[in-house]
């Protein structure tokens, strides 16, 4: 069975936690897991995905320490050729986006973007299937991937869980040459605005849906977020009606999140929300609908007045 490839992600010689639910993913598909790390010293990053599943790290030495578009296209396809695996796996994430879909348009390789689910069907399984959402999140839609040449996959950030466990990979390196000319180059990191928060991080999220009625209470619940040492985020209907700004929106066209606690008041759980914040590790749901599904996926829920249990929370803190 022909192995899987996962590009490995890093920040600031750090690698991110996409990478490893990568992993997972790739050791799931089954055949050997190989992942490539690039960077200006990829040795120094080696212990970031040398975790259980990978068979193979292959470090790939770049000019520059951070992501560039072109440089990370060039070395792919050199790897997509020497190994001829049966899929390539990138995040669906803002560096993916900036070289993944042209590989796949440039050597003619099956592709699938914002990939929830996968599994290999097919007596010797060289079928690939993903599944993943389609027109908005309103359906989710198995796509059957071509067999006999490589799929390039691109997986929602925190659909699976992040690999761990003692790894012990073999360690080979590759060069690839730079491109002759670049379309982008990385000049420098420039820090976000303080009111821009970046709820991706967040541990603690108290998110606020359309049963907040007025904008006049959003003010409210900002306080109420900072008494309980939480992050202020919404659901859609309040971003487009101006109530929050954009930054704190969770959901598929927002942010997707995974905070150890996710505490939704008045949120009736639309597929778009759900999709961005369901793999938070304790969700807690406060709907007065009791049919609301957000209590799908909450782990404890409550058919209550969200404002009669704000005014609770505030005597807690």
């Amino acid at each position: 069975m022909k192995g899987v490839l996962v590009v490995a992600e890093q920040l600031r010689g750090s690698v991110r936690d996409v990478t490893r639910e990568l992993i997972t993913a790739a050791a799931e598909l089954g055949g050997p897991v190989t992942v490539a790390v690039l960077g200006a010293d990829p040795a120094a990053l080696r212990a970031g995905v040398d975790v259980a599943g990978v068979d193979e790290i292959v470090e790939v030495r770049t000019a520059t320490a951070e992501f560039e578009n072109d440089v990370y296209q060039r070395a792919v396809e050199a790897l997509i050729a020497e190994r001829d695996p049966a899929a390539v796996l990138l995040g669906f994430t803002v560096n993916g986006m900036g070289y993944g879909p042209a590989i796949a348009a440039k050597l003619g390789l099956g592709f699938a973007s914002d990939v929830f689910g996968l599994a290999r069907e097919g007596g010797d399984g060289d079928r690939i299937v993903c599944r993943r959402a389609m027109y908005g999140g309103k359906v989710h839609a198995e796509v059957e991937l071509p067999a006999g040449r490589p799929a390039l996959i691109m997986l929602r950030p925190t659909a699976w869980p992040a690999a761990t466990g003692p790894g012990g990979a073999k360690v080979t390196q590759a060069t690839v040459g730079e491109p002759g000319s670049s379309r982008a180059r990385h000049r420098e990191f420039a820090e976000a605005p303080a009111s821009d928060i970046d709820i991706t991080t967040a541990e603690f999220l108290l998110s606020i849906g359309r049963g907040v009625e007025s904008k006049d209470d959003v003010p409210y619940f900002e306080a109420l977020a900072r008494k309980m040492s939480a992050t202020l985020a919404g659901s859609r209907p309040l971003i487009d009606s101006g109530w929050l700004p954009s930054a704190r929106q969770v959901g598929q066209s927002g942010k997707t999140v995974k905070p150890k606690v996710y505490l939704a008041l008045g949120i009736s759980g639309a597929v778009q929300h759900l999709a961005g914040m369901k793999s938070s590790d304790l969700i807690i749901a406060v709907n007065s609908d009791p049919e609301a599904s957000i209590f799908g996926v909450a782990h404890y829920g409550a058919v209550a007045d969200l404002f009669d249990v704000a005014r609770e929370l505030e005597k807690l803190f």
